[in-house]
């Protein structure tokens, strides 16, 4: 059961990740955030939407000119985003004015700034290099030591971290401490880089149904930022990662925000518990009722040519090896009518279907959704995460990096990796029915797409207990269903031609499918108004079109299912 505890065996051990051992420094410091109105909000009036949505791409040029440009009254405004976002360096008279309660001493106590190495003729608002392991800067004397402070220059601060305003579902403005990237911070980021939000931690937030539940757990948490939404919904949450660094940072961010997340600072326990480990080696023997998880699922070559492993991505397992497991083992630790939701690389062998390799992980007796989102060749896939870390900066580490992702497919004759979500349930009960869908949703869909998702695992329920009754003659013959709202019909037909060729349904919300109908199934979509069940409307087409045999009704049934299942018609409330 969960502790309600403090967290002892996580309380500062960590010497280079923030430091949350002091409650009232972090108070404070929330405090002088709020006051600068450091909100996702706050940062784009500040730089208006352009600048804001060039930060968004990792292009900083543009904000930088904005916080240069701030007039008097936004100056002070404009020093944490130069300091954490833009990775700028700021005097101590600039984090005095921004920063009156917590004060430069209680920034570097809570570890996020440091001094910046002194560099002669600095310009105010440039960012100072750093010369560690390097040669003298220019100007500086043969001996000269280009971390010691320089009599002529006033000092200057510079990040720790990053800290990245967010916003939630859960409520109020949030902050997330992680590590520098290399926008900021230039140069390949180290082993255990502890990623901020990313497009992947919110691809996954969008993804996960946010129905109420007693225990969740985010297994590989990061920064913690799936921690946040699950809090929203979830009495008690528990936390694992394998890194120590991931962990402070999860535990820092979790304390700074402890009053919007609806934590006890003083027995945070209560709802959150930490735990060290990999995989699911530190809740064995525990059941959740939801799982969360954006693990280390990059695929790896285990061979050398690639330079450090980056611990936030990969798993240390050969291949796709990380999914599958987690795949297979996941449903092992939830409750009955739990549900565990995923992201995910899987390989695509040579001239196999996408989804061939990626069924086999799901063990039997498991409802399983599958959703591939991309598809990239090796090639692409070498290219996208050697540039992640920012490894192509180094030629001669680039090329034996993309030879040994090469290689490595390869050797398993791999055509193709697929990113995409998997969503896992236990069923209630031994005997209850399972389904194991997959499909490719490569366009665009409408975010967050959890709602949707929950609504269509409703939809699958509502069928499946009709396909249960079917056997007595019932199904959802006896049913009325309604066209939903966002679904449009399209006709196209030859010019002349007396009846259409083509028939389509379109969502315009959702998965936004597409589907096409036939004759007789796009004249059933038609009258579904709710006025008659689908039996009566599947027994007036068949006398219409002259089909009164049993086979027509059935087939026709079952093409409307699938209607209902994929939400272009549902149940009449």
């Amino acid at each position: 059961m969960p502790a309600a505890d403090a967290w002892p065996e996580f309380d500062d051990d960590v010497a280079s990740a923030p430091s949350g051992r002091d409650l009232a420094v972090l108070a404070v410091l929330a405090d002088d955030l709020t006051g600068l109105d450091y909100t996702v909000e706050g940062v784009e009036a500040l730089l208006g939407p352009a600048a804001y949505a060039a930060l968004g791409r990792d292009q900083l040029v543009p904000a930088l000119l904005a916080c240069r440009r701030a007039p008097g009254p936004d100056a002070a405004r404009a020093t944490p985003v130069l300091l954490w976002l833009l990775g700028e360096t700021v005097t101590e008279q600039e984090l005095t004015r921004a920063f009156p309660g917590v004060g430069v001493a209680g920034l570097e106590q809570l570890r996020l700034i440091e001094r910046a190495p002194d560099v002669p003729g600095e310009s105010t608002g440039a960012s100072a290099p750093d010369h560690a392991g390097g040669g003298a800067p220019d100007g500086a004397g043969a001996g000269a030591d280009a971390g010691a402070p320089h009599p002529s220059a006033a000092p200057r601060w510079r990040a720790a971290v990053e800290l990245r305003p967010y916003s939630s579902d859960v409520g109020g403005h949030l902050w997330v401490a992680s590590d520098l990237g290399s926008e900021q911070r230039p140069g390949p980021l180290p082993h255990d880089h502890v990623l901020g939000i990313g497009g992947a931690s919110l691809t996954l937030a969008q993804t996960v149904l946010r129905t109420p539940v007693g225990r969740a757990l985010d297994l590989g948490t990061g920064c913690g930022i799936q921690a946040f939404h699950l809090l929203a919904h979830a009495d008690h949450v528990t936390v694992t990662d394998i890194s120590d660094r991931a962990l402070a940072f999860t535990r820092f961010n979790l304390l700074l925000n402890a009053p919007a997340l609806g934590i006890d600072p003083e027995r945070p326990g209560l709802r959150v518990s930490l735990r060290r480990g990999s995989l699911l080696e530190p809740v064995r023997g525990e059941e959740f009722d939801l799982v969360v998880s954006n693990p280390p699922f990059v695929i790896t070559p285990r061979t050398g040519g690639t330079g450090q492993a980056y611990t936030y991505r990969d798993g240390g397992l050969a291949g796709d090896a990380i999914v599958s497991t987690l795949v297979r083992d996941l449903p092992g630790v939830l409750t009955p009518g739990g549900a565990a939701q995923l992201l995910g690389n899987w390989e695509i062998t040579e001239g196999t279907p996408w989804d061939r390799r990626i069924r086999g992980f799901v063990p039997p007796g498991v409802d399983a959704w599958i959703i591939q989102r991309e598809q990239l060749t090796p090639v692409q896939y070498a290219e996208t995460w050697l540039r992640d870390a920012a490894e192509h900066r180094d030629r001669e580490a680039y090329v034996a990096g993309f030879a040994a992702y090469l290689a490595d497919f390869a050797a398993r004759d791999v055509e193709g990796i697929g990113f995409g979500s998997v969503w896992l349930r236990r069923p209630r009960t031994p005997s209850d029915l399972t389904r194991v869908t997959l499909e490719e949703i490569t366009h665009d869909i409408e975010q967050p797409v959890g709602p949707h998702l929950a609504a269509a695992i409703g939809r699958g329920d509502w069928l499946a207990a009709h396909t249960e009754q079917a056997a007595s003659g019932i199904g959802i013959a006896d049913e009325f269903l309604l066209v939903a709202e966002d679904v449009t019909e399209e006709r196209h037909q030859k010019p002349g031609a007396e009846h259409p060729g083509v028939i389509l349904l379109r969502q315009g919300a959702g998965l936004r499918r597409t589907t096409l109908l036939s004759t007789e199934l796009a004249g059933f979509a038609s009258a579904c108004d709710g006025d008659l069940t689908a039996g009566q409307i599947a027994g007036a087409l068949a006398l219409l079109l002259d089909r009164p045999d049993a086979a027509f009704t059935s087939e026709l049934l079952l093409d409307v299912e699938q209607l209902v299942r994929e939400g272009f018609l549902l149940p009449a409330p």
